[in-house]
């Protein structure tokens, strides 16, 4: 899958495209019902099949002093997409500039002359434009003007809530991670580097892998079951299991909010690797402990429970490298 930043010069072997469009933080299963949608149609008439997204997210270029929100870093968003079988994906960079384009510009500058589109998917939701004045309407009439054609897929609902990344959020918030992979239609998933901590897991016996979670949706503080994925050639193929703790370390005084993973049976140096832990299960609030014993007494308790909710509710590993497909589990 070939990822091209920036509307102008498009090559030629890139144009006349059908393109899905949106910000797809999450790659929900609505979103991947408007991308399936766009590749499908592709596929019949022999085109290739395009995402256009945009980088930043638009609330991140307004807001950049917010809370961190995003569900999935570009490179996961860019994972899913390919995984759908998308074989373009179109990053456009929203500045200042591009956030003043009005809605007539944007199909005229953007999707007509820019990337050469024919053919647009768009979910009924979707707005663009400068202060979201745009509509599937007023796309569905540029491209009648401008000679692209424009499909809008209806909202997807899971248990009578719209499927949409603020509802996934907000699941995760209140440490429902099964029903936020209910709409993800995967495990969430919370990746970064593993950096170096403060060696405490070591000194107890329980190893850690720390990671930053930056500009990610922060989940309910607290303990998880959760499955691992390391990206290096060493490990390929290959999936692990854990407890891990997302939470501020309270019984150390510390504040600042970190992943850690205590992988099962587990001893490499992983130190500088990319790793992706994906949150099966919610066992219990952070909370401090008196002692350091009190604390891995405790640690061993977790694990022991993130083993049974584990063996309990995943029948394999789907929901790692892009897969889409969930094992059933109870949320």
């Amino acid at each position: 899958m070939k990822i091209i930043r920036g509307y102008e010069n498009t090559p030629p072997q890139w144009r006349e495209t059908v393109a899905a469009i949106g910000n797809f933080d999450g790659v929900h299963i609505g979103h991947q019902a408007v991308i399936r949608a766009a590749v499908d149609k592709a596929r019949a008439e022999g085109l290739n099949a395009a995402v256009i997204t945009f980088e930043p997210h638009p609330r991140q270029f307004f807001t950049p002093g917010g809370p961190p929100f995003r569900l999935f870093l570009p490179r996961v968003k860019a994972q899913r997409c390919n995984a759908l079988g998308v074989n373009v994906v179109f990053e456009l960079s929203f500045d200042e500039r591009f956030s003043r384009l009005d809605a007539a510009e944007f199909g005229l500058e953007v999707i007509s002359r820019g990337l050469g589109v024919t053919h647009i998917v768009v979910g009924e939701d979707f707005r663009y434009g400068y202060r979201r004045m745009g509509n599937p309407g007023t796309l569905a009439r540029d491209g009648e003007r401008l000679g692209f054609g424009v499909t809008i897929l209806e909202i997807i609902s899971r248990a009578d809530v719209e499927v949409s990344s603020t509802a996934i959020r907000n699941e995760l918030s209140l440490g429902h991670p099964g029903k936020a992979s209910d709409m993800l239609g995967c495990w969430h998933q919370l990746r970064g580097q593993v950096n170096r901590g403060a060696g405490r897991g070591h000194d107890l016996d329980m190893p850690t892998a720390n990671i930053e979670l930056g500009h990610q949706h922060q989940p309910k503080l607290g303990i998880y079951a959760v499955l691992i994925e390391i990206h290096d050639d060493k490990y390929a193929g290959r999936h692990y299991q854990g407890a891990a703790s997302v939470g501020t370390r309270p019984t150390f005084g510390e504040h600042a909010p970190n992943l850690e993973v205590h992988i099962f049976d587990f001893n490499d140096s992983i130190y500088g690797c990319d790793m992706s832990v994906f949150l099966v299960g919610y066992l219990r609030e952070e909370i401090a402990f008196d002692s350091t014993r009190a604390l891995v007494s405790q640690m061993k308790k977790d694990c022991h429970e993130a083993r049974r909710v584990l063996a309990s509710r995943i029948g394999d590993t789907r929901g790692c490298s892009g897969e889409f497909r969930r094992p059933g589990m109870a949320t």
